[in-house]
């Protein structure tokens, strides 16, 4: 356990040297062991090299279902500077978490923390009590849900990250497949250890489509498995759009966070790009 952190740390730490940009499922050949998965250690003993520990972290990865783009952020990367208003200046008196700093920078940090929180609490309690963030599109609420995913996989911790209009789709694409049934993709997301619900909006929800949510958030609930929301809808939209029962058990399964920006961060982001 202590080569795995210490392997762990290794990634981590190559990670914020490469920079955001790299690939984290890129294929190189380890140099140690020339992609045998094994070095010969002290009196000729051959002993299992650490690129497979990153390999099946990697894999971890594959299976959590993040993408590229998501498989790279983590909680330390998280900006702050996108929740402040531009158009006031930071006085002396303004420190970090200071009411002053501004209802966004103070949203922001609570929703961090609480993040921080769940991935230091579900390590030790894997029945953990899950998260909820609410917000505009562009407020960071699946940056923060795909870094706690990252964090809990460095920790070797099973993890599903489903984009729900996704998986909806693929049920009902199952209707004419034989290799896998919508039953399966239930399963799946029903008994994942830590499952990671991204884009829970305002669709067009069908009866089909509201039970097939309810189905997995009950049988999570009753088995007391952590949960991870990101939704664009506030409390009370979620009960016209999905129905009381399915509100009342996000309240009962999540602590709820709201994140804003006076911006949208991928318009922050694009504006920042096109001066350079």
């Amino acid at each position: 356990m202590e080569d795995l952190k210490k392997t762990i740390e290794t990634i981590m730490a190559r990670d914020r040297t490469v920079g955001a940009s790299e690939d984290p499922f890129r294929d190189d050949v380890c140099p140690h062991c020339s992609g045998r998965g094994f070095v010969v250690g002290p009196d000729d003993v051959a002993v299992r090299c650490s690129c497979m520990d990153i390999q099946h972290i990697k894999n971890q990865m594959k299976s959590a279902r993040l993408s590229r783009e998501l498989a790279k952020c983590r909680l330390d990367d998280f900006d702050f500077s996108y929740y402040r208003d531009k158009s006031e200046k930071k006085r002396p008196d303004q420190e970090k978490g200071s009411p002053k700093e501004g209802e966004h920078v103070l949203n922001a940090r609570k929703a961090w923390q609480a993040a921080r929180d769940f991935v230091d609490g579900v390590v030790k309690d894997p029945h953990h009590i899950g998260l909820m963030y609410s917000g505009q599109a562009g407020s960071g609420k699946t940056y923060l849900a795909a870094a706690i995913a990252n964090e809990l996989i460095r920790l070797d911790k099973s993890v599903l990250f489903v984009v729900v209009p996704d998986l909806l789709d693929e049920m009902r694409a199952t209707f004419d497949r034989k290799d896998v049934s919508e039953f399966d993709l239930l399963d799946m997301a029903k008994t994942v250890p830590i499952l990671v619900f991204d884009d829970l909006g305002a669709h067009n929800y069908t009866d089909w489509t509201v039970n097939r949510i309810y189905s997995i958030l009950n049988y999570r609930v009753n088995e007391q498995l952590p949960l991870i929301v990101t939704t664009n809808l506030h409390h009370g939209d979620i009960a016209c759009h999905l129905g009381e029962r399915t509100s009342s058990r996000l309240l009962q399964m999540c602590r709820s966070f709201k994140l804003s920006t006076p911006q949208d961060i991928r318009w922050q982001q694009y504006t920042a790009r096109e001066k350079k």
